[in-house]
């Protein structure tokens, strides 16, 4: 089975991708995440986990519902993680939540996208997205036939720059950077609510008409990325930047 996590869309694209060349079911964790959802899951395939990189490894958000949701049937699981350049020592992290889940780690196989967090970097136009996604496919199909050939995906190398962005940069990245802080709405805002809905926490609300955030934020950028009038902007940094969600997006 096929679980993923997305935000703006480059990890449901790859997902999706992989469904089709492999021919395994694809779940999308939005609603279990959001929900806080940790009932059981029984899968005869493996387990394959597509998930965007969050300053050189999976999402908290997603760690930690792997940590709390047992994933029975096939023991194998494969990592896929789409990131802007690199997913530096995310592996080594992986390989030990596998072992507390008593898992058979596969590997863990990098796909380069489209830059999405808004936040911090520019985000390519329509064009520069579309070259993005086609260059990404031969890499998405070499993920999924070692998926269907049971391969382990090839070990990547491990610099020490991997493992300190892994590490200790992560770990202050969070409490420095992942905040809402600087979300706001501008007079563009039509309170239509879809951010609040795009939000994986139910981080956001309507207070007369717009949107209010509260602590809990992931920096996954669905708010900001999928708002239908460009009304969310964070801090100056994003203004003028163009949205990105991927045309394959949930």
């Amino acid at each position: 089975m096929i679980c993923y996590f997305s935000g703006t869309g480059n990890s449901a694209y790859a997902a999706q991708r992989i469904g089709r060349l492999t021919g395994m079911e694809v779940l999308d964790l939005f609603e279990r995440i959001r929900d806080q959802d940790y009932s059981p899951l029984q899968a005869s395939q493996p387990w394959v986990i597509v998930t965007p990189t969050y300053a050189w490894r999976i999402p908290r958000i997603v760690s930690e519902w792997l940590e709390k949701t047992p994933l029975t049937g096939n023991s194998k699981i494969y990592f896929v993680m789409t990131c802007g350049g690199s997913i530096g020592n995310a592996g080594a992290y992986l390989e030990k939540l596998c072992e507390r889940k008593k898992m058979d780690y596969q590997g863990c196989f990098p796909i380069v996208m489209p830059e999405n967090y808004i936040a911090m970097f520019s985000t390519p136009t329509p064009e520069e997205a579309e070259k993005q996604l086609a260059a990404a496919y031969p890499v998405i199909e070499q993920a999924a036939q070692s998926i269907k050939k049971g391969e382990c995906f090839p070990e990547l190398p491990r610099t020490m720059k991997d493992k300190l962005n892994s590490g200790i940069v992560n770990d202050l990245f969070y409490p420095m950077f992942v905040h809402a802080k600087k979300f706001t709405a501008t007079e563009a805002c039509v309170s239509c609510g879809q951010c609040v809905q795009e939000c994986p926490l139910k981080n956001i609300k309507l207070e007369a008409g717009h949107p209010v955030w509260g602590s809990d934020c992931t920096h996954c950028m669905a708010c900001i990325s999928r708002c239908p009038m460009e009304a969310i902007e964070y801090g100056k940094h994003t203004q003028g930047l163009p949205r990105y969600t991927c045309p394959e997006s949930r």
